[in-house]
């Protein structure tokens, strides 16, 4: 699974916030947090893992999730890219705007 697929989950946003809030934490701890039950959290924490947005440390019998730093720097870069495009376009539609402004205008000094 992509990780644009893997966030559209919300109970996987909110897993992905307590941990970029909270640091790393055990399955346990991040089910805990929830009123699903331990197995679909397993599930959500599963579907992360695949997208490689979390990366998993075992210990012991426990596993520690933490957010993975190169897919957040993954999905900053291509937020920022969108983002400057669509600046692009509103960059273009407000020289069109202002042109059609100054045709108005001096259509009505015209007339």
């Amino acid at each position: 699974m992509n990780m644009f697929s893997a966030l559209g989950d919300p109970t996987r946003r909110k897993i992905l916030e307590m941990l970029a809030r909270n640091g790393p934490m055990s399955a346990t701890q991040i089910s805990e947090k929830f009123q699903i039950s331990p197995p679909a959290i397993s599930q959500h924490l599963k579907t992360l893992r695949e997208a490689e947005l979390v990366l998993v440390e075992k210990k012991a019998q426990r596993r520690i999730y933490s957010i993975n730093p190169r897919a957040m720097h993954d999905l900053e870069n291509w937020a920022s890219q969108m983002a400057q495009l669509w600046n692009q376009r509103f960059d273009a539609l407000e020289i069109v705007i202002e042109a059609e402004k100054k045709k108005i205008l001096e259509s009505k000094s015209k007339g």
